[in-house]
């Protein structure tokens, strides 16, 4: 108990040394200086843009591959399958009016009667 006081004591005088010079330690250079906050924010804009030029310029590498390699090989394909289904209607057509048993050949003629 009686070493505790001694500390107590000069835990005080020490204290009120150190608290003048405390006082006189210079202030910030910047004190309006951004947060952590604010600069994470910055970052993260500086990010999505860098990332957004590299999506556009990775769309335009793909529209680029894409008219002069897969296009001319999908239009053969996609005209091939215009004229099969063309080509089938027609067929379905045809054997449809071949197959009407009572057409008459004009609209207010009546069928004929076999």
């Amino acid at each position: 108990m009686m070493h505790i006081k001694p500390f107590v004591l000069s835990l005080l005088l020490l204290m009120q040394a150190c608290g003048p010079l405390l006082a006189q330690t210079a202030t910030p250079t910047e004190p309006d200086s951004p947060g952590i906050l604010q600069k994470l924010a910055e970052k993260a804009r500086a990010a999505r843009t860098r990332f957004r030029d590299l999506g556009d310029l990775a769309l335009g590498f793909a529209g680029a591959f894409y008219e002069d390699h897969i296009q001319p090989v999908t239009d053969s394909y996609a005209q091939w399958a215009s004229d099969v289904k063309s080509s089938v209607w027609e067929k379905i057509q045809i054997t449809i009016d071949d197959y009407t048993p009572f057409k008459g050949t004009s609209p207010t003629e009546p069928p004929p009667l076999n």
